[in-house]
């Protein structure tokens, strides 16, 4: 038989890029080798959430005295919460199965080589048999990326460090956990651990944490971070992983992070190699697919979706990408854009962001304005967080007074981000914003505050 299409990888691209041509009434044959939902469903994005929803509410009841509440004797049982974790899992893969299969996909649980091309479509083996297809998507995803430094590699087969795929699977927690990377992964799972009782040492070759998000937002995370008793080792360089330490440079000196167990998380690299990309001569750049804004390759009918093109390494993303390649595949017109997709630090607080910051407004030679405002200007925000100090950026075009992008550090911004980036991709000025009529009280009421200062 030969399939309209076939998809490579069963992540968040390929599975919804699956359904979504299934229902559409395309034959469609999904090859996955490891778990349907990829990494993010797997070993990623719900995991890491299903903890951190645990350690909140164990940080609400820990010091809830200033709520008048008072909890006396409480713990957080780990290996309980890894097991919730598991059943969250297992229920939400068992889902995307069904959908699949609800959607007429034929669900292939092996490794997929692509072999090249007949007269048919694109040919591809796996577990032993050969698939054809007319069409082909490539979402193979990313893995976590692992640099050459000495002792790494063999520390990474002892156990003695994890990437977020082991460190999901502990049942007992680290008494000292030394974070390699302060990114997204590395500043969840140090939240999370922090927050049940391990001792966390951040390192982070960077002089500061969190990525190209906000300076003055990520201060304040830091912050929140260090009074949990996170230690942060900025502009360190790792040197040496050792049967039981991690060893860095810093201001010309070398130091070591002794521990129990070492998470490694500075980054991802798009899964390309050995999948036969070169029997069909797919274009790499940089070890990532090259794609058009249709989510095209150089080679017809062939397309990639998700992390393996290295765009925006983010499971909605992934979701968009994967709409925009079907439907271009059905003939409609749809293009992919880039310039609203949010962001979210799943830390307790959240930090969320959408469009431009201060600082990327200016290098791009953009005439913004930037308001800050305290999240105290929301009234649910003082309700629920006494002492919080939280804050909300606004950036807006002067000229054309177009809202540009926000940046939000507070509880729910996670839920809320979205509708700035939704003002983003509209082209809506905050004249036109402040005609929306937003729930009260609600912390989301903080954007309406700040588009009320210009």
């Amino acid at each position: 038989m030969t399939y309209d299409l076939i998809v490579l990888g069963g992540g968040p691209a390929g599975y919804l890029a699956s359904e979504r041509a299934g229902h559409a009434g395309l034959s469609v044959c999904c090859i996955e080798e490891r778990s349907v939902g990829g990494v993010c469903l797997n070993e990623g994005c719900i995991p890491t959430k299903t903890l951190l929803y645990s350690a909140k509410l164990f940080d609400g009841a820990a010091h809830g005295e200033k709520y008048g509440v008072t909890a006396e004797g409480l713990t957080i049982d780990h290996a309980k919460v890894v097991s919730r974790k598991d059943k969250v899992v297992k229920t939400l893969v068992a889902g995307v199965q069904s959908a699949l299969k609800a959607n007429g996909v034929v669900l292939v649980n092996a490794r997929g080589v692509i072999t090249g091309r007949n007269a048919e479509g694109y040919t591809v083996d796996a577990g032993g048999e050969t698939y054809t297809g007319k069409r082909l998507l490539i979402a193979t995803g990313s893995s976590p990326a692992v640099p050459p430094i000495p002792g790494l590699k063999e520390a990474l087969v002892g156990g003695f460090v994890c990437t977020n795929r082991e460190i999901l699977q502990l049942t007992q927690k680290p008494e000292h956990l030394c974070v390699i990377g302060g990114g997204v992964i590395g500043l969840e799972l140090a939240s999370y651990f922090a927050s049940i009782g391990s001792k966390v040492t951040v390192i982070e070759m960077l002089d500061h944490i969190a990525g190209e998000n906000d300076p003055d937002l990520v201060a304040i995370l830091k912050k929140s971070y260090e009074k949990r008793g996170v230690t942060f080792q900025l502009s360190a360089k790792v040197t040496e992983v050792t049967a039981s330490a991690v060893k860095y440079e810093k201001d010309g000196a070398i130091s070591e992070v002794a521990c129990d167990k070492v998470l490694l998380s500075i980054g991802r690299r798009a899964n390309t190699k050995d999948i036969g990309l070169e029997s069909i001569h797919v274009l790499l750049e940089r070890g990532t697919v090259v794609t058009d804004a249709q989510m095209k390759t150089n080679q017809p009918e062939v397309y990639a979706a998700g992390d393996v093109n290295g765009k925006s390494m983010l499971a909605h993303t992934a979701y968009r990408e994967a709409e925009v390649a079907v439907n271009t595949m059905l003939g409609k017109h749809d293009t992919m854009r880039y310039e609203a997709i949010p962001g979210v630090l799943y830390t307790n607080p959240e930090l969320s962001a959408v469009g431009e910051t201060e600082a990327s407004a200016k290098a791009k030679g953009l005439d913004a304005s930037c308001v800050k405002l305290p999240m105290r200007f929301s009234g649910r925000y003082l309700a629920e967080n006494e002492g919080g100090d939280g804050i909300m950026k606004l950036v807006v075009d002067k000229a054309t007074r177009k809202v540009l992008g926000a940046q939000v550090l507070s509880n729910y911004s996670s839920e809320f981000i979205v509708m700035v980036g939704t003002f983003i991709e509209l082209g809506l000025t905050v004249d036109e914003v402040k005609e929306i009529v937003f729930p009260h009280p609600t912390v989301c009421e903080i954007v309406r505050e700040a588009v009320f200062q210009f």
